[in-house]
C-alpha cells in the first residue's frame, strides 16, 4: 500500500512562484513512475506533468511547458513541482499519483495511488 501527501499549495500572485512536493510512504517509490494532475471548479481532470521512475524523461501539456517542472527525489521518497509565471486559470486543486509502471503518462485512469490534493490559488 502507498500512501501519497501533498502540501505546498496556497494563495499566490499571477506571475509567481509554488513548489508543491508529494511525500510517499512505501519502499516502492523508487521504482514506479509519478505524476501530476489538477482539478478546477467546472472542468475536468487535468494532465499537469509526469516523470519516468528514474527521473530521466518528463512529460508536460502545452498549457504548462516551459513555466513548470517535475522532479523526484527518491532517495527521499518525495516527488516535486515547481510552478513558475503562475496564471490564474492554473487555479486548482492538484494531486500527485503513483502509477505502477516505469514510464509516466497523460492518462488519469493509469495510475493506481493519488494523494487527498493541495489547492492552489493565483489571483489576477
Amino acid at each position: 500500500q502507498v500512501q501519497l501527501v501533498e502540501s505546498g499549495g496556497g494563495l499566490v500572485q499571477a506571475g509567481g512562484s509554488l513548489r508543491l512536493s508529494c511525500a510517499a510512504s512505501g519502499r516502492t517509490f523508487s521504482t514506479y513512475a509519478m505524476g501530476w494532475f489538477r482539478l478546477a471548479p467546472g472542468k475536468e481532470r487535468e494532465f499537469v506533468a509526469a516523470i519516468t521512475w528514474s527521473g530521466g524523461n518528463t512529460y508536460y501539456p502545452d498549457s504548462v511547458k516551459g513555466r513548470f517542472t517535475i522532479s523526484r527525489d527518491n532517495a527521499k521518497n518525495t516527488l516535486y513541482l515547481q510552478m513558475n509565471s503562475l496564471k490564474p486559470e492554473d487555479t486548482a486543486v492538484y494531486y500527485c499519483a503513483l502509477r505502477r509502471g516505469v514510464l509516466g503518462d497523460l492518462r488519469s485512469h493509469l495510475y493506481d495511488y493519488w494523494g487527498q490534493g493541495t489547492q492552489v490559488t493565483v489571483s489576477s
